[in-house]
């Protein structure tokens, strides 16, 4: 599945009444969960006895998790609850009908991708050892581009603050656009030239 070896293919059902029973959510975030997602499965396994990449200090192995869904949206707070939930390097592929998209929880961040038919999902094991893989294949996710030698925790916060100028600066054009007072319009004016400098510094 996702065009993973056949190696790594699994099916190991989680209910969810025995994850809750174990980790004991809140009333709130048990019907949060129960609202939005119907089943769970481990359908993957990526790791030294599934393929030919060797582990790392920090990743043994990787596991793909089936999410079917009862809503196109996965609220954020689900991936959190799952992630602490279960201690292990988790892809979630939310599944909702036809289509599915993929969230992972890293660097403190729910990161999702755009949501496509399952038979357009294709993932290639790009690495020397698991933990370049994991990084990969969150990048790939995540729509990422990794430079060499960059931390991809540091990528990720750096393209959240990226993005968060952006709309600051797109929010600032459109004020002054509307402005009529002329020093307020060159306020404006000055505050977008300082954010685009700082953008171009990130």
């Amino acid at each position: 599945m996702f065009g993973l070896p056949n190696s790594t293919e699994i099916n190991k059902q989680l209910p969810k009444k025995a994850i809750f029973e174990k980790f004991k959510p809140s009333v709130a975030e048990r019907k949060l969960f129960d609202e939005q997602i119907n089943r769970l499965s481990i359908i993957a396994e990526i790791s030294p006895q599934t393929v030919s990449i060797v582990s790392d200090e920090e990743v043994a192995a990787i596991y793909i998790v089936l999410v079917q869904m009862k809503t196109t949206d996965c609220d954020k707070k689900n991936i959190i609850l799952l992630s602490k939930l279960i201690n292990q390097n988790m892809l979630f592929a939310l599944q909702y009908k036809d289509t599915v998209k993929f969230a992972v929880h890293r660097a403190n961040r729910v990161l999702v991708s755009d949501s496509r038919p399952i038979n357009e999902w294709t993932f290639k094991l790009k690495g020397l050892n698991l933990k370049a893989v994991w990084d990969a294949l969150i990048a790939d996710i995540a729509g990422i581009e990794q430079i060499g030698g960059k931390d991809l925790d540091e990528v990720i916060i750096q393209n959240e603050f990226k993005e968060k100028l952006k709309k600051q600066i797109t929010s600032l054009e459109k004020k002054a656009m509307n402005e009529k007072q002329p020093r307020r319009k060159w306020n404006l004016v000055e505050e977008i030239r300082q954010l685009k400098d700082q953008l171009k510094g990130v």
